[in-house]
């Protein structure tokens, strides 16, 4: 058995092909580099794997349970008809969401690649990849955005007193009103300047904490200010975090989702047994919970379930990919694609008590409809919810647990996305990312960075408009155009019985019919109506009633262009690379090196001689079979080699004495049929291959091996 050996800081092959017996039962050494790292067949770093299904489970539910489940289901749960939202919401689960839950898991599992290297599946199709990768990589960066936010007021929590329970401080203004005088308010109010306004005018405490002293927010985009050095730490500290917890991939990912995706179900519970004890708590749930069956008619309502359940399961953004392409080949899927979801719904539903009770408590204090108090997004986690807690006992206290768990939350969602994008190029490039630990290291720290710098225009003066624009566009349509063109390539480009033949590689089972229907019909007319109908009713962001000006909206779709502009881009660019239209049949169909990465989980069709991506066979692993003693050529015509492969070198017949285009292709044709000869017969040099009618020296008639 061939064997990798650490010799003056690289790899040397050494050793000989065994005896089939042997190589049957000795397990061969495990390779290491000189730094006593890992290292696969192909030079680079092993990928690793999950610790054991909990840990991927975990990280799964951590992934897709975020602070939307907190700040934006319950709030929809509200508006759309409360109790009757839960019918198409439950519907659009196993409409939209467990199916692509199930997909993604099936094919990255498959692969064992992240979501930039998975398309050598449909090559033409790799911009999709980079705009997962990118489009995943935005959401992260505003989604770190809100962590930063919700550090800050954790340390602000450990006082006597919230800053955010009185009107005494230097933020704040005449139209400050604290929480327990207004329900002794008239319709009109005076203030201490004099001025009489509706008491619908007036700021909570808060409220002005929050717009006036964190975000210390400008009265436009176009005001920039300058960079709120407070929030500038919290947000380094944010990415520091997540350097130091990805520092080994998923490696360390893996230990540490059983405290950051478990946690914050003990404080929730905690945070929900004080909710209900409040007076009034009954009447926001009551709120939350009573069916308006009218609603189920309105377009919106639907369209708000399908939009919900689509981003909440995190799918089409690489992550579900990444994490999953780390499992073991044969981890049951479906049990998984099950569990999760299920789950993110639950605690949706749950996280809706711990909010609503806190609103009718609310409502009450300050002798006002739960309507005029509940709201969605992030003026419910830092303005509505921070007031509710300042007016309990020991509110400090309470104030910690809940920007803790949001905290948790929050982090238990950026760790998988970050780690999206990073295994996505290591698995991309890993000759250059993942050749040694180090190199990986400084990958992620170069990262870091970086993304930490990108930021900081979202903690200016101006940033929470940035913010809001990142938000709103990027969260929109780059996700949902994603959706249909994943499944639409997957199922009618790769083939649905390919990927059904794939499932069942790994499960021994194909999928069930449902998820076929599901996948090829329903699922992409479902995400087509939510586009069309978004579209349709399409309004410009607002920010407190303040409209962007029209650069700032063009700015937001080219934040959507540069999310997108991958598809195109890179599906022109192999159109073109390839040769044009007689090879978009084959530019779309898969490589020799789709499949299985790991060598030993390559079986059936996928065990003919193709070279995996990842962990390849060694040139000795791969030497002669012997069969009757005659053995079967490599170099046996080009052609012919790779008529019983799916195309990824497409082969082409070129006239060698064209010139240009064609002499370069020629020579890379001819480098590659000698070294296809070299690794079987152990020889270099230069190769003839021969066809069964004719013989075709490669000096005299070249290939077109073109690689995409």
């Amino acid at each position: 058995m061939g064997v990798e050996t650490a010799a003056n800081g690289g790899l040397e092959r050494s050793g000989s092909v065994s005896s089939s017996a042997s190589s049957s039962t000795a397990k061969p050494p495990r390779a290491v580099n000189a730094d006593g790292d890992a290292m696969g067949s192909d030079g680079n770093m092993e990928r690793g794997a999950w610790g054991g299904k909990v840990e991927f489970i975990l990280t799964c539910i951590g992934y897709a349970v975020g602070l939307g489940n907190v700040w934006r289901f319950p709030y929809l749960c509200y508006k759309n008809g409360g109790g009757a939202f839960l019918i198409p919401f439950v519907i659009m689960l196993f409409v939209i969401g467990i199916p692509m839950f199930f997909m993604e898991l099936c094919w990255g599992q498959f692969a064992s690649l992240g979501p930039i290297a998975i398309w050598s599946m449909s090559p033409l199709m790799k911009g999709l990849g980079f705009s997962m990768v990118i489009t995943n990589l935005f959401i992260a960066m505003y989604y770190n955005v809100i962590i930063s936010w919700c550090i800050y007021y954790l340390f602000a929590s450990f006082t006597d007193h919230l800053p955010w329970e009185t009107c005494d401080n230097l933020w704040n203004t005449p139209y400050c009103m604290e929480t327990k005088m207004y329900a002794n308010l008239s319709d009109n109010v005076t203030l201490s300047t004099n001025e009489t306004v509706a008491r619908g005018d007036l700021k909570s405490p808060s409220d002005e904490y929050y717009y006036r002293k964190v975000l210390q927010m400008s009265n436009d985009i176009s005001e920039s200010g300058t960079i709120i050095w407070e929030l500038a730490l919290c947000l380094f500290l944010c990415w520091t975090i997540v350097f130091v917890v990805l520092i080994k991939g998923i490696g360390s990912l893996g230990k540490v989702v059983y405290f950051t995706s478990l946690f914050p179900y003990v404080l929730l519970t905690i945070m929900l047994i004080r909710g209900v004890t409040l007076e009034g708590a009954w009447l926001g749930i009551e709120y939350y919970l009573i069916p308006n069956w009218s609603k189920l008619l309105e377009a919106q309502v639907w369209s708000d379930a399908a939009t919900q359940i689509f981003y909440a399961l995190s799918t089409c953004t690489g992550g579900l990919l990444a994490m999953a392409s780390y499992n073991q080949f044969n981890n049951n899927t479906l049990r998984d694609s099950l569990i999760v979801p299920i789950v993110n719904v639950l605690t949706s539903f749950y996280a809706g008590f711990v909010i609503f009770s806190v609103l009718g408590y609310m409502a009450v204090m300050k002798d006002v409809d739960v309507a005029d108090v509940a709201t969605g997004g992030p003026g419910l986690v830092f303005v509505v919810y921070p007031e509710g807690l300042v007016t309990m006992p020991v509110a400090p206290l309470w104030s910690i647990l809940f920007f803790f768990m949001m905290l948790l939350l929050g982090f238990s969602s950026m760790f998988s996305m970050a780690e999206c994008f990073f295994s996505g190029f290591m698995d991309e490039y890993p000759s250059v990312l993942r050749k040694s630990f180090f190199r990986t290291v400084i990958f992620r720290a170069i990262g870091c960075t970086c993304f930490f710098l990108l930021s900081l225009p979202m903690v200016t003066n101006a940033g929470f408009f940035v913010f809001t624009l990142f938000d709103s566009y990027t969260g929109g349509f780059p996700l949902l155009f994603i959706g249909v063109i994943e499944m639409t390539t997957i199922c009618y480009i790769y083939g649905y019985n390919n990927f059904a033949d794939d499932v069942e590689m790994m499960l021994g089972k194909r999928p069930w019919l449902v998820f076929r229907i599901c996948w090829m019909a329903v699922s992409p007319l479902v995400l087509l109506f939510v586009i069309i109908f978004t579209a349709i009713q399409y309004a410009p962001p607002l920010v407190l009633d303040i409209p962007f000006p029209g650069w700032a909206e063009g700015i937001g779709w080219l934040i959507v262009a540069c999310c997108l502009m991958f598809i195109p881009i890179m599906f022109l660019w192999g159109y073109c690379w390839i040769g044009g239209a007689k090879l978009v049949v084959t530019g779309t169909r898969p490589t020799p090196a789709w499949g299985p990465a790991q060598p030993k989980n390559r079986t059936g069709r996928y065990a003919r001689d193709q070279e995996p991506l990842v962990d390849k066979d060694s040139d000795d692993e791969r030497g002669d079979k012997d069969d009757g003693g005659s053995r079967r050529s490599r170099s046996s015509t080009a052609k012919d080699d790779y008529k019983d492969k799916t195309m990824y070198l497409t082969v082409i017949e070129t006239s060698v004495g064209a010139g240009g285009y064609e002499n370069k292709m020629f020579e890379a044709g001819e480098t590659f049929c000698h070294k296809r000869a070299a690794a079987v017969d152990g020889r270099d040099g230069r190769a003839s291959t021969k066809s069964s009618d004719t013989d075709v020296d490669v000096e005299q008639q070249g290939y077109d091996v073109i690689k995409f």
